[in-house]
């Protein structure tokens, strides 16, 4: 997905809040500002939105010395989800169709995204509501289609504390699950510290894809994460910032999210706030 001029400010905001999470020092907050800013306006057109979040996260790390600003946030979202694994699990359990409501429960998860706000709304209405939810775009039948011809599936995680909502999806699945997650910190999403502490180990082999970057940059992965890649049958790919770097690459990859940002919702098209469950294409 391309870049727009409204992903800007919030590329800023990113940065600012990452600032704030790590010190109280005003100044360096404006430090990190002001050299967002610069970063901004020297990135060469037609880096995507992902790509800009790499770089942009990369400088606040270095300038301010932490190698995980989002550390706290991600433990506490962890604790938060995992209170919650019971009830998700007997949700599942009790509904006449156990898959579509572990896929809608892993899509409501979703909703735990700093890079969008620095708030997380309630767990559990959420649940309430993707569960009734009718899907905005609703390739669930090609999913289903592709799970029974699958051997196996490659799960691309996007947040910590989604994972655990992850996890009643996995164990829903028949199939051997690679769980791959991002090979460093990079604002909220999962490392593999987090998917092992949201239980992630217990359902699926977790693997790490080389890459800080949010989303799926291919080029920016391990070569043993993009040999993964190539060879899996089918991919579940989780968040928007994975919509965005693989939403073209093809019918084996499933997106599924919600539409939390305008852009990305345009970008569908869908409404905002709506859940999606996305079949990629060619480009």
């Amino acid at each position: 997905m391309r870049t727009y001029l409204d992903c800007y400010p919030c590329f800023l905001r990113q940065a600012l809040s990452a600032a704030r999470m790590v010190t109280d020092d005003e100044a360096a907050h404006q430090a990190v500002v002001t050299e967002t800013l610069a970063l901004l306006q020297a990135l060469p057109s037609g880096t995507t939105p992902p790509e800009i979040a790499f770089e942009v996260h990369r400088l606040v790390r270095e300038r301010l010395g932490d190698s995980d600003p989002y550390a706290t946030v991600k433990a506490e979202s962890t604790r938060e989800a995992l209170a919650l694994y019971p009830r998700l699990t007997a949700l599942v359990a009790e509904s006449e169709d156990p898959l579509d409501a572990a896929i809608r429960v892993s899509i409501a998860g979703n909703i735990i995204d700093f890079g969008v706000s620095d708030d997380v709304p309630d767990l559990w209405a959420t649940v309430e509501r993707i569960m009734s939810a009718t899907l905005a775009i609703d390739d669930r039948a090609g999913l289903r289609s592709a799970l029974a011809a699958a051997d196996r599936v490659l799960f691309l995680a996007d947040n910590a504390g989604e994972t655990v909502f992850d996890r009643v999806l996995l164990e829903k699945l028949k199939l051997p699950v690679l769980y791959a997650v991002k090979g460093g910190p990079i604002l909220n999403d999962a490392t593999r510290e987090d998917a092992l502490a949201a239980g992630l180990g217990t359902c699926a082999t977790i693997v790490d894809n080389g890459s800080r970057a949010p989303g799926t940059v291919l080029d920016l992965c391990s070569p043993e994460f993009r040999d993964t890649f190539n060879n899996a049958p089918l991919v579940i790919a989780k968040g928007q910032a994975n919509y965005e770097t693989l939403s073209e690459a093809g019918p084996r990859v499933f997106c599924l999210l919600q539409a939390k940002c305008p852009v990305i919702a345009d970008d569908m098209p869908a409404p905002v706030g709506s859940a999606v469950v996305f079949q990629g294409t060619l480009r």
